[in-house]
């Protein structure tokens, strides 16, 4: 029996061996340096771009630092050194205040309440991290953490700041001369954050916020040294870290009260016209312009900082009979005095960037995406500590991924500016956070 086929079905059966027997070529991306030269890339910043995260500077973070993304890519298009100043593999790591990093673990409060939260991996840093570890060479991550615009000519930091003093070419140097030093041929600079970090994380109680006149020239400075020999680079404005989870984590009406607590606060406020009710509340806090008393209640928009004792809230009515001091909150008028400042010193960066031909990233855009939700790669990334997965343990610096993010947004401003193809990096596969 002889089966005859239709036309139809001869074409069908022919555009199916066709589709079947053809692959697709998958060509990828062309890269190249554009107008930049890869061979020395240098990174000048402050604790963001080091490697610090979850409150300590350790090997991991720095192998997962901004820095070392950006060179990951260009490495891609020529092959060059990037030396870091590595602490040693499996330390505990160092904070600035002598504490080791932060991790998740199992934490009882006082209401004998267990719950996984940011402990410390252990009870005293890593004091070798300190130890100066300068070889000859020069680091091409010149990023230090609690570096100030102005701490790079000061010719006494080494001995001032020990995360400069461990990788010092000498007690006497200056951070630029040690910038200097690899004469770089691409740069990417992030500094002014730690400018405005002691102001930020005191509750505006350190009156240190940074001039803008004294900003200008200082980062013209740094520019003019940089570019001297013809190297092409990269600066970035200063973001508002007063959306991280640092500020964000305890909220203003955060109080929950049931009816007895509730009496109670309401027998002591009511005289000052303050009344409360059985649910969410606003804490009170102090504020000497308030009254007679210097006590009200906080208001939405006005921040609290994690740096809070969490325990003295739950159990010993810190934040209600005895109303947050100024160091743990941020009232509008401060967080209106820090913007206003902030605005300044970005519109000066924006202005050397165009005055050096350099290229500029936008970092406030980046930081308000995390902010409203940053959709990556089928993961969503926000300021909610720990869950949200964009920052690290420490409430304030970006994790591994959000850091690689971040990196992309130099690697992106470089190639617009420079008309060059450098990869971005692909952080879906980094960590945000171990688990235990």
């Amino acid at each position: 029996m002889v089966m005859m086929l239709s036309k139809t079905h001869f074409f069908i059966g022919l555009l199916m061996v066709t589709c079947f027997s053809c692959k697709p070529k998958y060509e990828a991306p062309e890269i190249n340096s554009g107008s930049t030269n890869p061979e020395r890339f240098l990174m000048v910043g402050g604790t963001f771009a080091s490697g610090y995260t979850d409150d300590a500077l350790f090997k991991y973070g720095q192998e997962n630092s901004i820095s070392a993304y950006i060179h990951k890519s260009i490495s891609q298009v020529q092959n060059s050194n990037f030396k870091q100043a590595f602490t040693t593999e499996h330390s505990v790591g160092m904070s600035s205040t002598g504490l080791s990093r932060l991790i998740l673990g199992y934490k009882t409060d006082c209401n004998n309440e267990t719950s996984l939260s940011p402990v410390r991996e252990s009870n005293n840093g890593d004091a070798s991290v300190l130890n100066n570890i300068y070889t000859g060479a020069p680091f091409n991550n010149m990023s230090i953490p609690n570096l100030k615009l102005v701490d790079m000519f000061n010719e006494d930091y080494a001995n001032q700041n020990p995360f400069f003093g461990r990788m010092a070419s000498s007690q006497t140097t200056t951070v630029l001369s040690d910038v200097m030093e690899l004469s770089p041929s691409i740069f990417s600079v992030f500094i002014g954050l730690d400018d405005f970090m002691p102001y930020i994380k005191s509750g505006a109680k350190d009156d240190s916020l940074p001039n803008v006149t004294n900003f200008e020239n200082d980062y013209r400075n740094l520019l003019q040294n940089l570019t001297q020999n013809g190297a092409k680079g990269v600066i970035s404005t200063i973001p508002d870290i007063t959306s991280s989870p640092y500020f964000t984590t305890v909220r203003w009406n955060d109080l929950v009260l049931d009816s007895a607590n509730n009496a109670i606060l309401n027998s002591i406020y009511n005289p000052l016209e303050f009344y409360f009710y059985e649910g969410n509340n606003p804490f009170m806090i102090n504020d000497p312009d308030a009254n007679m008393f210097g006590v009200r209640p906080i208001e939405e928009g006005e921040l609290i900082l994690l740096s809070v004792p969490l325990d003295s809230v739950k159990c010993y009515k810190m934040g209600t009979l005895f109303p947050f001091r100024d160091e743990f909150v941020l009232t509008h008028e401060e967080q209106v005095e820090i913007r206003a400042r902030l605005n300044g010193i970005n519109n000066t960066i924006r202005s050397l960037a165009a005055e050096f031909n350099l290229a500029l990233v936008e970092s406030e855009d980046f930081f308000n995406h995390i902010r409203d939700v940053l959709p990556y790669n089928g993961i969503e990334l926000s300021n909610e500590i720990i869950s949200g997965g964009a920052y690290g343990l420490d409430g304030i610096r970006l994790n591994t991924r959000t850091n690689a993010l971040f990196a992309n947004e130099f690697l992106t401003a470089i190639n617009k500016q420079y008309n060059a193809s450098y990869p971005m990096i692909n952080a879906t596969s980094l960590d945000a956070a171990f688990f235990p």
